[in-house]
């Protein structure tokens, strides 16, 4: 049995992730922006054993976030499933607040991002970004992907003792992705929740069944954009985010 904390996991993928996980006897703890939306979890939320609340749009809010999760930490797991695709907050929530919640949270055993197909036409400009205001970049959404990609990616490298994986979870109809979106939303948490729970003896690796640093869609490794496992692009988006936050990644 693994304890594992979900973000964004009041609905969609999350929901779907956190609901799984419970079946198979894990211990989740939920998270939602604010408690009007943590109430969409329903019977999910009753099962779980803890709930955390705060806006991930909202840097001090995130911090707070990574203070209540000390309440049922440590975790084996965390799955940083939150995202959104359009609004000025992109960048503050599928980038920023994955950032600060691995920096101040206690390290967990296996760490999953949730990336995106479209982080392949992401930019790995950082020059005069604007962490709080993601409406001025066309590509803003893919960019926060990609960002989010190489974020894992980074957390591998520099943390050993960490499994730290992203996950492209397909294009499917949640409330983000949208009633006509074409994958299978049954498959679109499967691959989350195989990473933060699987056995170690696993063949997927052949590294003593360890998995790390991998871009993964139905649990197949597949190739990320090449800036993803660029050392320099990583190095200096860890400085960006540092210098916005003020928190380092140790």
């Amino acid at each position: 049995m693994a304890r594992i904390f979900i973000t964004g996991s009041a609905g969609g993928l999350g929901l779907n992730a956190a609901r799984a996980l419970m079946q198979q006897g894990h211990d989740v703890v939920l998270h939602a922006r604010n408690t009007s939306r943590l109430a969409d979890a329903g019977a999910v939320r009753e099962q779980a054993v803890g709930t955390v609340v705060g806006d991930l749009a909202d840097v001090a809010e995130t911090v707070r976030v990574a203070e209540q999760t000390g309440e049922y930490g440590p975790f084996d797991a965390v799955i940083h499933n939150a995202g959104v695709y359009s609004g000025s907050g992109i960048f503050s929530v599928n980038t920023v607040a994955p950032y600060v919640l691995t920096a101040l949270m206690a390290r967990p055993r296996r760490v999953v991002y949730i990336s995106s197909g479209m982080h392949r036409s992401g930019t790995p400009d950082l020059e005069g970004i604007d962490w709080t205001n993601a409406g001025v970049r066309p590509t803003a959404y893919s960019d926060s992907k990609l960002y989010v990609t190489a974020l894992s990616a980074a957390v591998a490298s520099r943390w050993p003792d960490v499994e730290s994986n992203a996950v492209d979870p397909g294009w499917v109809p949640t409330r983000m992705g949208g009633r006509s979106a074409p994958d299978d939303l049954e498959l679109g948490h499967v691959t989350q929740v195989w990473l933060a729970t699987r056995d170690s003896s696993d063949s997927a690796d052949s590294a003593g069944g360890r998995v790390s640093g991998g871009y993964w869609f139905h649990q197949q490794r597949r190739e990320p954009h090449p800036a993803v496992e660029d050392a320099a692009f990583q190095a200096e988006l860890l400085e960006a985010l540092e210098r916005h936050t003020g928190v380092a990644l140790g």
